[in-house]
Parts: C-alpha cells; sequence; structure tokens
C-alpha cells in the first residue's frame, strides 16, 4: 500500500524542500503567487456564502459553505499561488536549519500583504458586480452579519480559532502532499478545510475577504436595512464594522495560524518524521 501515496516522512522532507524553495522565491514572484493565492481563498469565501446565506439552520449553512470553500486550496495546489496559513510549515525548514528563522519571517510578511490585496480585489469585484443582490439583498445583509461577527471577536476566541483553523489548513496541505494523483490531493484537502469551516474557525486570509466585504456592504443602505430586518443589527453595531474592526481580527487570528502552523501541527511532525532527527 506505501507505494500509493507518500510517507509522512516523505511529506514532511517534501515539505521542507518546497519551504526552501518557497522563501527564495523572487520577490516579484512571491507577490504575485501571493496575490493569486488571497484571491482564490476569496473566491471560495464569495462563492460559499452565496450558496449558505439563506439557509437559517447554522449546521446545515456551514455544511453547504464548507462543501464549496475548499475550491479555494484547491486553485491554488493545482494553479499554483503562496498562502500565508500554509507558508506557516516553513518554519521545519528553519527548525532543520536549512535556512533561517529571518528567511520564514520575510516570506510570511510578503504573503500577507500580498494575499490582502489579492482578496481585495475579489472583494472590489464581488460587490460590484451585484452579488450581494441576491435574495432581495439578503447576501449583502448576511456579509454585514459574518463580518460583525468577526470583527467584534475578543482576543483569545481569536487566537485559540485561528489556532484550530491552521491546525486543519496545514493537515489539508500535507495530506494533499501524501497523495500522489489528482484526485486523491482533491479528497485530501476537501475534509480538513471542510472541517474548518463547519467549526467556524478563523483563518486570517479567508477574513481578508470578509471583513471588506462587510465594510462595502455596510455602506449600502439597502444591505443595511435588510441586516436590520433580518438579524436586528443595530447602527451602534455597525459602527464597529471598520478598518479597527478589521485589525482587531487580524492581529489575533494571525498569531494564532501561525501557533496552529509551526507549533500544532510543524513542531511535531519536524520530531517525528524528519529524516535528519531519526538519523541522530
Amino acid at each position: 500500500m506505501d507505494n500509493l501515496f507518500n510517507s509522512p516522512a516523505e511529506v514532511i522532507e517534501g515539505n521542507i524542500c518546497g519551504g526552501e524553495k518557497k522563501v527564495n522565491l523572487p520577490l516579484s514572484k512571491m507577490i504575485l503567487l501571493g496575490i493569486m493565492a488571497g484571491a482564490f481563498i476569496a473566491l471560495g469565501g464569495a462563492t460559499s456564502s452565496t450558496a449558505a446565506h439563506a439557509i437559517t439552520n447554522v449546521g446545515v449553512s456551514r455544511f453547504v459553505a464548507g462543501a464549496i470553500f475548499p475550491v479555494g486550496l484547491m486553485l491554488i495546489t493545482f494553479i499554483g499561488g503562496e498562502l500565508f496559513t500554509g507558508n506557516c510549515l516553513t518554519a521545519m525548514g528553519a527548525m532543520d536549519h536549512r535556512f533561517s528563522w529571518g528567511k520564514v519571517a520575510r516570506d510570511l510578511a510578503i504573503i500577507w500583504v500580498s494575499n490582502l490585496i489579492g482578496a481585495l480585489i475579489i472583494v472590489a469585484l464581488t460587490y460590484f458586480s451585484g452579488n450581494l443582490d441576491y435574495s432581495g439583498g439578503l447576501l449583502g445583509a448576511y456579509s454585514i452579519k459574518v463580518a460583525l461577527g468577526k470583527a467584534t471577536i475578543s482576543p483569545i476566541k481569536g487566537v485559540t480559532s485561528g489556532i484550530l483553523c491552521n491546525i486543519l489548513v496545514c493537515a489539508a496541505i500535507l495530506m494533499g502532499a501524501a497523495a500522489k494523483d489528482i484526485g486523491g490531493k482533491v479528497w485530501a484537502i476537501f475534509f480538513p478545510i471542510m472541517a474548518f469551516v463547519v467549526g467556524g474557525f478563523e483563518h486570517c486570509v479567508a477574513n481578508m475577504f470578509y471583513i471588506p466585504m462587510g465594510i462595502f456592504a455596510a455602506h449600502n443602505d439597502a444591505y443595511v436595512a435588510k441586516a436590520a430586518e433580518a438579524y436586528g443589527i443595530t447602527a451602534d453595531q455597525l459602527a464597529q464594522l471598520d478598518i479597527a474592526g478589521f485589525i482587531t481580527n487580524q492581529i489575533p487570528v494571525t498569531i494564532g495560524n501561525i501557533l496552529g502552523g509551526m507549533v500544532f501541527v510543524g513542531l511535531p511532525c519536524f520530531l517525528a518524521h524528519c529524516k535528519k532527527c531519526n538519523n541522530k
């Protein structure tokens, strides 16, 4: 059976080698691939919200969204892209002294900003496409509700939910690398990403779409009225939906995502499966 998929040790070694290529990419290519990844994740967010916005049962709504959202990571895997949360696994290369922690930090900083640019492009395209007009503006109201929930999250919830999210995202990346055929990669990616969406965990790059989308929607009187009607959202609550709310979410969630990828996945996988460690 071993020849049907890569072993855990092979996956970790492959990820470390891939990480070495990532941190040494030319700046222009790093930025371009980061923008692509941000856009792909945002497309997953936009389409999953469209599918789930009118479903009142929370479990069913998240299940439907979870069935759509994984397309974002699939696009990155098969077309290309550099995703902040996945790139947290480059820490394993630094642990193995293949490259410096400074290169890891530089890569993550550039990719974070590039992911944001890509996500904002999709936010603008989605808004001006009229997508939020679905269900008499309910999708616009739903976008406001989702964004507001994220912009007002407490720091401890942001960190812990970010950890849980990136455990699953990094697991999906490693599982996808274990598969040797495209069908296997699709299913390996699908279930962990679906699980993080169903769990409602916080992903900093996805939130680069959700919160700005809600901010855009909050400037549309029709969507605001629908949000008040459907969800009881008040003007005082809407006042919290701004750049400060975006930053309030991004700081703890990004920290949580880093911890989830580096400490909760990267470190134990490195210690358990790194060939150099096992040979000592």
